[in-house]
């Protein structure tokens, strides 16, 4: 490829909407452009980097069995409401209509298409097991759409859907997909990390995020740099942090707290560690009859909430919100930032305590009167014991692993999401196929996505610099440049360039030349900015002492080489990468 017959058009500076680092170096390099909130147009450059990212995806997924073909980007509303998600899912799934006032979604995933591709197909216990992928156009209407391709609302997917006859088998053909990844993820040239994690509303039973790390990364991984565990936050067991019940030592005291409604504050005011601070959540579930429920969550003061562990609480799994003002006036006859559960009418609200707080002595929490916190309050003799003990919280990092070892926490960019869903959608749908004994089963199915668009964006979050991105070779959308300076008035430097640049394409190297005679400032900051992993400066001065000069995209000098052993060198070069 030459330059001047490509589409270069880079830019000094970044859009003022552009937060993170991989929007604004793909906007500036010209790999992108914004059409709409979260839409964007793959420029040239942007667009050889996705299908680049697609065929590894693609060969790995067609090694590990599966089996390619593409379901519509617009999909019948009857399949959605089949499942029971054209009520669940929410508003960033789009309803749209056509012109005979039929409901249809823009496709956020595929499970309803597939399992009804599936009860159609699949009839007999031998055409198992059997799994389809596709890499298709995805939709999710963001309330808030931000940060480029990580979370724009039309983004490039592969997901893939197994089905087996039972969940032995099931689960072969997870792990099947597990490793693949591993393997795709290694290809890409990506830092990475599988985690256990959360199945969300996509539903199932057991779930492994791929998550690139990155310090700009939205996700939190908890992992143990002693073994093989990691887990997203959200799934990450907060163990007790006291081997025992610490004994009362102190007399329970009314304290004055004024203007403290924050745990941090109290601890200061009174002179105490956070950790030995009671933070109150109240919340409220609404039954489908009668009055709403309330709960009081007791955390640490040092402690967050984890929001996906309360909502799998028994009493809240089918939905909780903040409890009203009114309502906990009625309880606690105070407004919040005060309360506590000493003198509470349990009849009223359940108390759930986090582990570690349900082994707390001589703790302090609110007093149910505004500016006043109660201290030395003791379990059993100030309070009844909690109506229930569960982990409420996010781990932290040095919370004791409980296999051994320490907890760290990193973060990441989830890339890549595999699920065990077992019947879920296949019971909803009615897919079935006759077993040996001629009845029919329940299909078991399996859920495999990768973010291609996605995987672009985390690549860069990973992999730059002050200069530009930096891009793994795998995914680069060139691996080599020529850099030929005065090529327009050199008849050296252009044949020289000329001849590498054709010895570089019958050895298969994907390489530009830069033939656009610009200032070598102003070519090497573009390709900087763009990232190629490889550059070769050839001119005059060099080409008369017998060299060129090969330089990594990580590396600050350049190796000088002779023109004829230049291509034995970037073949060795590009290898390292």
């Amino acid at each position: 490829m030459y330059a001047t017959k490509y589409h270069l058009n880079t830019l000094k500076e970044a859009p003022a909407d552009a937060e993170v680092v991989s929007h604004q170096l793909m906007t500036r390099a010209g790999m992108i452009r914004k059409i709409a909130g979260g839409v964007y147009t793959y420029m040239p450059m942007g667009l050889k980097v996705l299908r680049k990212i697609e065929a590894i995806v693609r060969e790995e997924m067609n090694q590990a069995g599966a089996i390619e073909l593409l379901m519509p980007v617009v999909q019948p509303a009857e399949l959605w409401q089949e499942s029971g998600r054209w009520e669940q899912y929410g508003a960033e799934l789009l309803r749209i209509k056509d012109r005979h006032q039929r409901d249809f979604v823009l496709q956020p995933t595929s499970e309803e298409v597939i399992t009804d591709i599936a009860r159609n197909e699949i009839h007999s216990w031998r055409q198992l097991p059997l799994n389809f992928y596709h890499i298709q156009t995805k939709f999710r209407d963001e309330r808030r759409p931000r940060f480029g391709l990580m979370r724009g609302r039309e983004f490039t997917m592969k997901d893939a859907y197994s089905f087996d006859r039972d969940e032995a088998s099931a689960l072969a053909s997870y792990d099947i997909m597990y490793a693949a990844y591993q393997r795709i993820f290694t290809r890409l040239g990506l830092t990475f990390r599988a985690v256990a994690a959360d199945t969300g509303s996509i539903g199932g039973s057991r779930s492994h995020e791929f998550q690139v790390i990155a310090d700009t990364g939205e996700d939190l991984i908890v992992y143990n740099p002693d073994s093989d565990y990691a887990a997203n936050i959200e799934l990450a067991d907060a163990p007790c942090l006291l081997s025992g019940r610490e004994p009362a030592r102190e007399s329970m005291e009314k304290r004055a707290t004024p203007d403290a409604p924050k745990c941090e504050i109290v601890a200061e005011q009174l002179g105490l560690p956070l950790a030995r601070t009671i933070k109150s959540v109240v919340l409220a579930s609404d039954p489908a009859d009668g009055p709403a429920r309330l709960w009081l969550l007791m955390l640490r003061g040092d402690h967050d909430t984890n929001e996906i562990k309360v909502g799998k609480l028994a009493g809240l799994e089918d939905g909780y919100r903040l409890a009203t003002e009114a309502e906990i006036q009625d309880v606690f006859a105070c407004t919040p930032g005060y309360l506590g559960p000493v003198g509470l009418d349990r009849s009223k609200i359940t108390v759930i305590a986090d582990l570690t707080v349900a082994y707390m002595g001589d703790f302090v929490c609110g007093a149910n009167e505004a500016g006043f916190h109660l201290s030395g309050v003791n379990w059993g003799r100030d309070l009844p014991e909690p109506d229930r003990v569960a982990d409420l919280r996010n781990v932290v990092a040095g919370d004791p692993d409980p296999q051994g070892g320490t907890l760290a926490i990193q973060r990441g960019i989830e890339v890549g999401h595999v699920f065990f869903l077992g019947d879920k959608y296949s019971r909803a749908l009615n897919a079935t196929f006759l077993d040996t004994d001629g009845k029919p089963v329940v299909l078991q199915m399996g859920c495999y996505g990768i973010g291609v668009s996605r995987i672009a964006a985390a690549a860069i979050e990973q992999n730059h610099d002050e200069r530009g991105m930096i891009w793994p070779r795998a995914l680069a959308p060139f691996e080599v440049v020529l850099c030929p300076i005065g090529i327009g008035k050199s008849a050296t430097v252009r044949n020289a360039a000329e001849t590498l640049y054709r010895a570089l394409l019958a050895q298969g190297v994907d390489v530009i030349l830069d033939d656009r005679d610009n200032r070598p400032g102003t070519m090497f900051a573009d390709w900087e900015l763009i990232g190629v992993p490889l550059r070769v400066t050839l001119g005059d001065r060099g080409l008369k002492e017998g060299i060129v000069e090969i330089q990594t995209r990580r590396e600050k000098e350049a190796a000088k080489i002779s023109p004829d052993l230049a291509v034995q060198h970037i073949l060795q070069a590009l290898e390292s990468l």
